[in-house]
């Protein structure tokens, strides 16, 4: 009589499992991007790029020798998290800090929105046709 550790071990059985999330196997392929009318109105810059408008100007003078917009990059983000949105009274200054650039980026979305308001207008009408006039 044979023993267990004489006998051939038996199969595991296996269970057959799909690719990986993720793996290339099961990522779609980005679809490739539309050419979108070039005379479209184009989307207007958020808030925070405003912002990075003037900290980037501020932030060269006061250390003119950092040339890293990685650097530049960082510090404008960690200054836009510290800042309040709220209205902050000190005495007699009144420090609105994010919000005067909420309120840019909004009055930029409205004009946004009333050229694009217009432009689909043009486009229904056929005054804009939908051929690329490129070509």
């Amino acid at each position: 009589m044979k023993t267990r550790s004489q006998s051939a071990p038996k199969p595991l059985k296996t269970v057959a499992l799909g690719p990986r999330p993720g793996s290339p196997k099961q990522r779609q392929r980005p679809k490739p991007a539309g050419k979108g009318d070039p005379r479209a109105p184009k989307k207007p810059p958020t808030a925070f790029f405003y912002f990075m408008e003037d900290f980037r100007k501020t932030y060269k003078l006061e250390k003119p020798s950092v040339k890293s917009m990685q650097e530049i990059g960082k510090a404008c983000g960690e200054k836009w998290n510290s800042m309040a949105f709220e209205k902050i009274s000190f005495s007699f200054i009144h420090l609105q800090e994010k919000v005067k650039y909420y309120d840019m980026a909004t009055e930029k979305r409205a004009e946004f929105d009333k050229a694009m308001i217009e432009y689909n207008k043009k486009k229904e009408t056929g005054e804009i046709s939908e051929e690329s006039d490129l070509d």
